[in-house]
């Protein structure tokens, strides 16, 4: 393990599998402190290879092997986080209210509760679909999908679950593939995780103790003040 956390010294996929399951949290790109990136941790000359040792291939295959929930959890940025971390990772940093309190609350976007309503009847769809059942298909109404579709990653109310190859009407693969979404709560029940049962704080007690083990004083404060705990 320690001979690949260095820049470039990630080559396969099972490879970064092992860093994401002792490191609890890894951002797609450089984003915390003194810690490791998706990015920083492979070699340059294999993104976008179509290739088995493409990472941007696995941010795709850990979630949809249930190896790590996949969103853009932390700042809005892209951030996998291991199977055994994320039941605490959900309690720690998502919202403890429905969607829809929060809504009638003034809390959360009118665009979020009807995308997470067409999300909840379709899990697993992809952004095309998405964008066609929500009624935002229009260009002039992109930017608030893509709006609403980054807040409910940042509540923890979806995780990106994968990505789709686009198809024609033949079933032929037909143009860029899709991302495509799901509840975390359907992500979790069938990669078999199950709700974390303790408070918050205890929630934030847990991670901050495998931190302990594994992060730089630097990462851990960066992301407690990034997260409020």
């Amino acid at each position: 393990m320690e001979n690949v956390e260095v820049q470039g010294g990630v080559t396969t996929y099972k490879e970064m599998a092992e860093v994401i399951a002792k490191l609890g949290i890894v951002p797609l790109a450089s984003l915390i402190p003194e810690h490791p990136s998706l990015n920083g941790l492979t070699k340059a000359e294999n993104w976008h290879t179509g290739s088995e040792l493409d990472p941007w291939g696995w941010r795709a295959q850990f979630p949809g092997e249930g190896l790590a929930g996949y969103g853009k959890f932390i700042k809005k940025k892209a951030i996998l986080v291991s199977r055994d971390w994320f039941p605490a990772f959900v309690k720690a940093v998502g919202s403890s209210k429905e969607l829809e309190e929060r809504y009638n609350n003034g809390l959360a976007s009118r665009e979020a509760l009807t995308l997470l309503q067409v999300i909840r009847a379709n899990e697993g769809i992809d952004t095309r679909q998405l964008r066609s059942l929500g009624d935002m298909k229009a260009k002039e109404k992109k930017t608030a999908f893509d709006n609403a579709v980054t807040e409910l990653q940042g509540t923890l109310d979806i995780v990106i679950s994968g990505v789709q190859a686009r198809q024609n009407d033949l079933g032929e693969v037909n143009g860029w593939s899709s991302t495509s979404f799901e509840t975390v709560g359907h992500w979790m029940g069938i990669h078999g995780l199950t709700p974390y049962e303790g408070s918050r704080e205890e929630a934030i007690a847990w991670l901050r103790s495998r931190m302990d083990a594994t992060w730089s004083p630097a990462a851990i404060a960066w992301i407690s003040k990034a997260l409020s705990w």
